[in-house]
C-alpha cells in the first residue's frame, strides 16, 4: 500500500463543517413538506437477508453497518495510543475510564430526579448516558488549529467507554431476546482474530474478512452491531515501532472514508427529528434528557476529572488546561446517536414518547454542542505554535505512523 500525506486539521474540519451541514439538511426535511418521503427511503429495505436480522433498512444499513465502520477506526486510533502514544500507563488510562463512567451515572441520576421516578418514564435513564463520538468529534474539529489533540483524544476514549457501557446497558436492561448462538460465534471469531495476531498473520485481507463475520454475528446477537468494530480494531496487529504495521495501514486507508462519507451519511439519516413547541420540550420526558446531557454530563465526567487529579489518582493530561478539560466535558453532552436509539428501545410501542425522546435528544446535544465549542474557541491554547505539526498528525488519524 502506498504511504500517502497524512490528512491535516483543515480536512478535519472540512469533514466536521460536512457533517454539520448533513445533519441541518436531515432536520429541514423532517420538518417540511418532504418529511414523509424522507422517512420512507429511511426505512425502505434492500440488501440480502442476514441471519436473525432480516432485510436492514437504510437506516440500518448506515447507522449499524457504517458507522461499525467508524467504530473500527476509533478502536485502531485508541489502540496505537494504548500501547505506543498517551495513554500507555496505567495512571493515563485511569482519567478516561473513571470519567466515563461518573458521565454515566449522573445524568442518570438527573433524568430520574426531573421525571420524579415516573412509572412510564423510568425506563429512559439510559437515554442521557450515552456520548455520541462522530458530532463531538465532528465539533471538535471545527475549532481547526486552536483544537487541542489532547484534549481530543481524551474526549474519544471518554466517548468509546462510554458507548461500550452504553452497548452492555441495552444489553443488560433493553435486549428481551439475546442469541446465545450468535454471540458464542461471536466469542469464537474474535477469539480466531486474536490468534491471527498471536501467529504473526500480517496480511489486512483476513482481519477484514473476520471483522465482516464479525459484524453479522455481533448484528444477530441482538447486542448493538457498531461494537464489532472496536472488537475487531483491538485484534489487527499493531507492530509497536513500525512505521507501516496492519493496524496504521488500515488506520490510515479508512480514515479520509469515514470522515468524508460515513460521518456525513450518518447525519443525514440520524439528525431528522421533527421539532415541537417549546411547550413540549419542556415536559417531563424531553427535559429530563435534556438536562442529563447537558447539566449531568459536564457534573459526571468534569467532577470525576477534577477528582482524580485533585486525588492524584490521575495526572494532569499533558498541554491541557482546566478550561479545555471542561468544554471538553460540556461536548460529552452530544448524546445523538446512542441515545436515539435507547429511546427507542425504552419507549417501544409508544410512538409519542419516542418522539419526545427524540426533542430531549436533539435538545439536549444542540444545547452541548454550542456551549462545548463556545468554551474551547475562547480557551487560551495550551500548546505551542511548534506542536501544530503534531497535532494535525493527531487529528489526522495517522499520528504514530507519522512520527
Amino acid at each position: 500500500m502506498a504511504w500517502e500525506p497524512h490528512p491535516t486539521q483543515k480536512q478535519e474540519r472540512n469533514a466536521g463543517l460536512l457533517l454539520i451541514a448533513a445533519s441541518i439538511i436531515a432536520l429541514l426535511l423532517a420538518n417540511s413538506t418532504l418529511a414523509e418521503s424522507y422517512h420512507h427511503l429511511l426505512g425502505t429495505k434492500l440488501g440480502p437477508a442476514l441471519p436473525a436480522a432480516g432485510q436492514l433498512s437504510v437506516h440500518h444499513w448506515i447507522a449499524d453497518g457504517l458507522m461499525a465502520i467508524f467504530f473500527l477506526l476509533v478502536g485502531l486510533e485508541v489502540k496505537r495510543e494504548w500501547y505506543e502514544g498517551r495513554l500507555s500507563t496505567p495512571a493515563e488510562r485511569r482519567l478516561p475510564i473513571v470519567a466515563a463512567t461518573a458521565g454515566m451515572i449522573v445524568p442518570a441520576f438527573i433524568y430520574l430526579a426531573v421525571t420524579g421516578l415516573d412509572p412510564a418514564l423510568i425506563r429512559g435513564w439510559a437515554i442521557p448516558s450515552a456520548t455520541d463520538i462522530a458530532f463531538a468529534v465532528g465539533v471538535l474539529a471545527l475549532l481547526g488549529s486552536r483544537a487541542n489533540p489532547t484534549v481530543k483524544l481524551l474526549l474519544v476514549t471518554i466517548a468509546i467507554v462510554d458507548d461500550v457501557g452504553a452497548v452492555l446497558i441495552i444489553a443488560q436492561v433493553y435486549t428481551a431476546d439475546l442469541d446465545p448462538a450468535a454471540i458464542g460465534a461471536a466469542a469464537v471469531i474474535t477469539a480466531a482474530m486474536a490468534g491471527m495476531n498471536l501467529l504473526g498473520v500480517r496480511r489486512l485481507l483476513p482481519y477484514l474478512l473476520g471483522f465482516a463475520l464479525l459484524w453479522v454475528a455481533v448484528l444477530a446477537s441482538g447486542i448493538h452491531a457498531t461494537i464489532a468494530g472496536v472488537l475487531a480494531a483491538f485484534a489487527i496487529p499493531l507492530g509497536r515501532g513500525e512505521v507501516r504495521s496492519p493496524l496504521k495501514q488500515l488506520e490510515h486507508a479508512i480514515h479520509p472514508w469515514v470522515m468524508f462519507g460515513i460521518m456525513p451519511l450518518f447525519g443525514l439519516v440520524s439528525a431528522g427529528v421533527q421539532v415541537g413547541t417549546f411547550a413540549d420540550a419542556v415536559q417531563p420526558l424531553p427535559l429530563a434528557i435534556m438536562a442529563g446531557l447537558f447539566l449531568g454530563k459536564q457534573i459526571g465526567v468534569f467532577g470525576a476529572i477534577w477528582l482524580t487529579i485533585k486525588a492524584k489518582l490521575a495526572p494532569m493530561p499533558s498541554n491541557a488546561r482546566w478550561s479545555e478539560l471542561y468544554g471538553a466535558s460540556v461536548l460529552c453532552g452530544i448524546g445523538f446517536t446512542m441515545s436515539l436509539f435507547i429511546g427507542g428501545l425504552a419507549f417501544e410501542g409508544s410512538p409519542k414518547a419516542i418522539e419526545a425522546a427524540k426533542l430531549g435528544t436533539l435538545a439536549g446535544s444542540l444545547l452541548s454542542a454550542i456551549a462545548g465549542w463556545m468554551i474551547l474557541r475562547i480557551a487560551p491554547q495550551s500548546f505551542a505554535a511548534t506542536d501544530r505539526e503534531e497535532a494535525e498528525e493527531i487529528f489526522g488519524g495517522g499520528g504514530e505512523a507519522q512520527r
